[in-house]
């Protein structure tokens, strides 16, 4: 995806026109000017080697963002019930559940939380494979069961979103598969931010040329002017999806979590553990991937009823997901509502006798947390609701236009004159002897702290010096052979 470079093989004389040169003395100018050939070659052979595992991580989440709708279209009959005169107890709903599935152990319930809605009752069942709950939706009002379906993940993803969801990650080839998004992610916040400063710092006679297109006939100048102003508008959105989905990844994941955790900004979690057991609690018991669930407890119990309405008398309320007790632990009830303001408050509650055993609020979370949280939820667009799944779109959208376009005009800089068939000219080698050494040890020694924090950037960009450099020197045997 270049954004500018200097060598063409084709002719534009809008481009053509000689840049003035910097004034001696002055600073930033004499900068940009000694960083601007590097940042070059690294935007260029970035977005040009790595823009095919962008394009697919753009497809895969475009129709990702869309998925929350088509959902709602696929699977209204499981989702949607008849408004009824009152709407029975949990409980009777959760027997109903069991009743159509006695292989299954039901580990979570979701109660319907507005009209026509239905309640989701999970289940680990042999029903499904393995990672997967199955989710039986039940008729709040007539304790209908209306179907039963695959469910993934604690955002409770049905089959569609499920498999997108999927393949956007890993390709659905497992741990292998990682390896794509991971690497898309690290590189994606370099090449928007390399973009950036190549298109801000490019010379220009009118300022809107900087925020809007350039209109006129189809040539090189007018891609490259879509490109920078798209990519403009693009790039702080671009920048926060490639942070949030590093934190799901393998290696930089890992970096960022020790990180969070040493600076306090762990995710808290309420605790489930009875009195008289070992461990805390886990939110997420019960309904999480490649879950074995635990035996139920024994002793007395109020029920599911009892929980909720104990959990609304402490402020929990709207929609819920409750995780059923489990041998040592309670009930967990907690809140799910991620719209702004998010309500997502959870309490642990004593199956015993109702009480409350632990209470945790979303305010008291670390600030770090709860900013984690959010990234992690607009990343899945579930932050908003339908305003994130659109913005997420139209982000998908100039990313997969940002690709084309500077797949163009690197088509458009192949020299024509020389052969009809052929790509783009590369850019030349040297760019960091530009670079004064006063610069370009910082440079080096933060390139790798980065390409530590970030493996997968590092070990590529390792790779690429190293092919670089053997490729110059060949260069350099056949020019002596020449000679």
């Amino acid at each position: 995806m270049a954004i500018d470079d200097p060598v063409r093989g084709t002719t534009d004389p809008a481009e053509t026109t000689p840049r003035p040169a910097a004034a001696p003395g002055a600073g930033p100018r004499s900068t940009w000017s000694a960083l601007r050939p590097l940042v070059l070659r690294i935007h260029f052979y970035a977005g040009l080697l790595i823009a095919p595992l962008l394009l697919v991580a753009a497809t895969s989440g475009l129709l990702y963002a869309l998925s929350y709708q088509a959902e709602k279209i696929i699977y209204s009959h499981e989702l949607e019930a008849p408004v009824g005169d009152r709407v029975l107890p949990i409980s009777a709903q959760v027997d109903a559940a069991r009743a159509a599935h006695p292989d299954g152990t039901v580990t979570s319930v979701w109660p319907s939380s507005e009209d026509g809605a239905t309640t989701r009752v999970l289940m680990a069942s042999p029903e499904v494979e393995e990672g997967k709950s199955l989710a039986v939706f039940v008729d709040p009002y007539t304790a209908e069961v209306r179907g039963d379906l695959p469910s993934y993940g604690s955002s409770g993803a049905l089959p569609l979103r499920a498999w997108l969801s999927e393949f956007h990650a890993d390709l659905r080839l497992g741990e292998l598969g990682r390896h794509y998004s991971e690497m898309a992610a690290s590189w994606m916040w370099v090449v928007a931010l390399g973009g950036l400063l190549l298109w801000i710092g490019r010379k220009r006679s009118a300022k809107r040329a900087l925020f809007l297109p350039e209109r006129g006939p189809r040539s090189r100048r007018r891609t490259l002017s879509w490109h920078g102003a798209v990519g403009l508008w693009a790039a702080v959105g671009l920048v926060l999806l490639s942070a949030t989905g590093l934190t799901w990844s393998r290696f930089a994941g890992e970096n960022i979590g020790a990180v969070q955790d040493q600076l306090g900004g762990a995710t808290p979690s309420v605790s489930a553990a009875l009195a008289g057991t070992a461990g805390g609690g886990d939110e997420h018991a019960g309904h999480g991937p490649g879950h074995h669930p635990a035996p139920a407890p024994e002793g007395a119990d109020v029920g599911i009823d009892k929980a909720v309405e104990s959990a609304r008398a402490t402020g929990v309320s709207g929609r819920i997901a409750v995780t059923l007790p489990t041998e040592g632990k309670g009930y967990v009830v907690k809140e799910t509502d991620t719209q702004f303001p998010v309500h997502l408050d959870s309490v642990a509650i004593d199956p015993a006798d109702g009480a409350v055993m632990d209470e945790l609020r979303f305010a008291d979370h670390p600030v770090l947390a709860k900013l984690t949280r959010f990234g992690i939820d607009a990343h899945m667009g579930v932050f908003l609701g339908l305003p994130n799944q659109l913005a997420l779109a139209l982000l998908m959208v100039a990313l997969i236009l940002l690709i084309l376009w500077g797949y163009r005009m690197w088509w458009l800089r192949r020299p024509t004159k020389e052969r009809k068939l052929g790509v783009g000219r590369p850019m030349p080698r040297g760019a960091w002897r530009k670079v004064p050494p006063t610069m370009l040890l910082p440079l080096v020694a933060a390139t790798a702290v980065v390409g530590w924090f970030v493996p997968m950037l590092g070990v590529s960009l390792l790779a690429f010096l190293v092919v670089d450099v053997a490729l110059s020197l060949v260069a350099r045997r056949r020019t002596r052979r020449a000679a």
